[in-house]
């Protein structure tokens, strides 16, 4: 029933998500959803976790309500530089 009601919210836009935006790297995270605000507060300090034991750097945590199109959100040039970056260095061109 939970999950229904999670449903509905989702497909008003009334849902409750985590937003961690990092800054290493530049990612905007969304992780949810949530039917109220104090079951994602609940659930925050997993998330930061994970992402701080993958070596992100924690800028801003917001709970909120919204309806995220992508779950991550990613500048594509930063990455394609930072792959450019690892490949030069495999190869010895740099």
């Amino acid at each position: 029933m939970k999950e229904l009601w999670i449903d509905i919210l989702v497909s008003w836009g009334m849902a409750w998500w985590i937003e961690i935006v990092t800054e290493m790297p530049d990612c905007t995270y969304y992780f949810g959803p949530f039917a109220n605000a104090e079951d994602a507060k609940a659930s925050q300090a997993g998330y930061i976790e994970d992402l701080e034991q993958e070596g992100a750097r924690k800028v801003k945590v917001t709970v909120k309500r919204c309806r995220p199109e992508n779950l991550t959100v990613f500048d594509e040039s930063q990455l394609k530089a930072s792959q450019r970056s690892v490949s030069s260095l495999a190869t010895g061109r740099v």
